[in-house]
């Protein structure tokens, strides 16, 4: 008798796990990776060079 209770318990606690309705299951958007072209990275070094020549040939000048 305690085996039949047991297993009325254990069965009534496992279609508690399943009760409720099916949601269709939600689709994450897919991640789009774009890549860019980037400037070559000696782009920036270009106006210090040239504030540092105009330095130089004030100094020079002198």
């Amino acid at each position: 008798m305690k085996k039949l209770v047991l297993a009325a318990a254990i069965s009534a606690a496992a279609t508690a796990g399943f009760a409720g309705n099916m949601a269709e299951p939600m689709m994450e958007a897919p991640v789009v990776v774009e890549e860019t072209n980037a400037s070559s990275s000696a782009a920036g070094i270009w106006i210090p060079l040239v504030l540092l020549a105009i330095v130089a040939a004030a100094v020079a000048a002198d």
